[in-house]
C-alpha cells in the first residue's frame, strides 16, 4: 500500500476524519475504499451536512416513502440520520477496536434547539445514543455553558461526546473541566473509564474570516504605515487561537488530577480542528491542516481539503511551535482594538443560528420530499 501524505499525517499523531456523510458513500463502497486507502479514521456530521445530503439525489426516497405516516419532523430526521451514522460506525468498527477506542468514531449532533438547555441536551443525547446503538458513535454537543453542564453528565453516564462550536480558549477551559469532572463522577460511581471518549472541536477558518473583516475595516481608514501593520495580521488569528488552545490541552492533561484518571484507563479529550477548509483564496488551501499538526489531535476535513492535502500537503509538527508568536499575534490584535472575546462570542451566536437555519430547512425539506413522493406528512395527535 502506498504511504500517502495522509498516512504521514497519521504517523505525526493527527487523526484524519471526514467532515461529510451521505447515504451514497455508505452504499457504493466509496467510504470503505477511503478508509482502506487514505488513513481515514473517523467521520463527522452536522445539520448542514445532512441538509445537503437529503436535498440531493434520490438515495433517501425509498425510506421516506416507506416511513410510517406518524413519523415526521425531528423523529423522521433522527431515524434517517441514525441509519446513516450506524452504517458508518460499522465501517469504522475495526479501527475503533484496533485503536483501543482512540479512533473510529462517527458523530451525530443534538438539535440546535437544545443548545442552551442542559436537561434537553442530556435527554436528546441519550435518545440518539440508544437509537444509533453503537459503541463508536459520538454525540455532538455545543460547547455553550448549558452544554458544559450536559457534557459532564453525559461523560459520567458513559457516552462519547464531541464538543462542537468551540471558538474561545476560555470556553475550551470550561469544556476540559466538564470532561474531567464527568470522568471523576463516573470513577467515583465505580464506572469504567476505558470506553469513554471525547473530542473538543475548535472551528478554525471562521475565526480568520471574522478577524480579517475587522482588519479590513481598520485598513480602509489607516495611513500607509497602518495599512502595512494591519495587513500583516491578516490570516494569523485562527492558527494563533488554536495553538493557544492546544497549549491549554497540554497543561490540563498532565499533572496530579489527570494522572488519577489516566491510571484508571481514561483517554485524553483530543482537540479536533474543524472548519479547516480555506475560505480566503489568497491563503494556501491546506493552511489549516499544515499549521496545526501534532500528537493527540484530530483534523476533520471536507472532501476537497483531503484531496488538496493528498496532492501537496506538507507534514511537520507545528501545533506547539512558535507559541510566543501566537501570543504576540493576540496581543497585537488587542492593541488594534480587536477583541477576541467579541469575535468568538459573535461566532458562537452565528454558528448556532446557522445550524438552526439548516435544521429548519432540513425538516421543511423532508416534508416537501415526502409530498413529492406522494406521502403527505401527517403529524401524530
Amino acid at each position: 500500500m502506498t504511504f500517502s501524505r495522509l498516512h504521514k499525517l497519521h504517523a505525526a499523531g493527527q487523526s484524519v476524519w471526514l467532515d461529510n456523510i451521505d447515504r451514497t458513500m455508505l452504499t457504493d463502497g466509496s467510504l470503505a475504499r477511503q478508509i482502506a486507502a487514505d488513513a481515514l479514521t473517523g467521520q463527522t456530521s452536522n445539520p448542514t451536512i445532512f441538509e445537503k445530503a437529503l436535498a440531493q439525489g434520490t438515495a433517501y426516497d425509498a425510506q421516506l416513502a416507506a416511513a410510517p405516516e406518524g413519523l415526521v419532523g425531528l423523529g423522521l430526521f433522527e431515524q434517517l440520520a441514525a441509519d446513516d451514522v450506524r452504517a458508518a460506525c460499522d465501517l469504522f468498527r475495526d479501527i475503533y477496536q484496533s485503536s483501543g477506542g482512540v479512533d473510529g468514531y462517527v458523530s451525530i449532533e443534538v438539535s440546535p434547539t437544545v443548545a442552551n438547555d442542559a436537561a434537553g441536551t442530556i435527554e436528546e443525547a441519550h435518545r440518539l445514543w440508544q437509537l444509533v446503538n453503537r459503541p463508536n458513535v459520538m454525540i455532538k454537543v455545543p460547547g455553550t455553558e448549558a452544554g458544559c453542564v450536559a457534557i459532564r453528565r453525559l461523560i459520567a453516564d458513559g457516552l462519547n461526546v464531541n464538543v462542537t462550536l468551540l471558538f474561545a480558549v476560555d470556553a475550551y477551559r470550561r469544556v476540559i473541566d466538564a470532561y474531567l469532572g464527568g470522568l471523576e463522577d463516573r470513577l467515583a460511581a465505580g464506572g469504567d473509564l476505558r470506553h469513554v471518549a471525547s473530542v473538543a472541536s475548535f472551528f478554525i477558518s471562521r475565526v480568520d474570516s471574522e478577524v480579517d473583516a475587522r482588519l479590513d475595516a481598520l485598513i480602509a481608514q489607516a495611513d500607509d504605515a497602518g495599512k502595512s501593520r494591519l495587513g500583516a495580521l491578516k490570516g494569523k488569528a485562527a492558527i494563533a487561537n488554536a495553538k493557544l488552545a492546544y497549549a491549554l490541552f497540554q497543561k490540563h492533561f498532565a499533572g496530579p488530577r489527570w494522572d488519577v484518571l489516566r491510571e484508571a484507563g481514561a483517554h485524553v479529550q483530543r482537540p479536533l480542528w474543524a472548519s479547516t477548509s480555506t475560505k480566503n483564496p489568497a491563503y494556501r488551501d491546506v493552511l489549516y491542516v499544515e499549521q496545526l499538526i501534532g500528537p493527540d489531535t484530530v483534523n476533520t476535513m471536507p472532501p476537497a481539503t483531503i484531496v488538496a492535502y493528498q496532492d501537496h500537503g506538507e507534514t511537520h509538527r507545528t501545533v506547539d511551535q512558535e507559541l510566543d508568536v501566537a501570543r504576540a499575534t493576540m496581543q497585537a490584535l488587542a492593541s488594534e482594538g480587536i477583541s477576541m472575546t467579541a469575535v468568538t462570542d459573535k461566532l458562537l451566536v452565528e454558528g448556532l443560528a446557522s445550524f438552526q437555519k439548516s435544521f429548519d430547512t432540513l425538516l421543511a425539506g423532508l416534508d416537501e420530499k415526502r409530498r413529492s413522493l406522494g406521502r403527505a406528512p401527517v403529524a401524530t395527535v
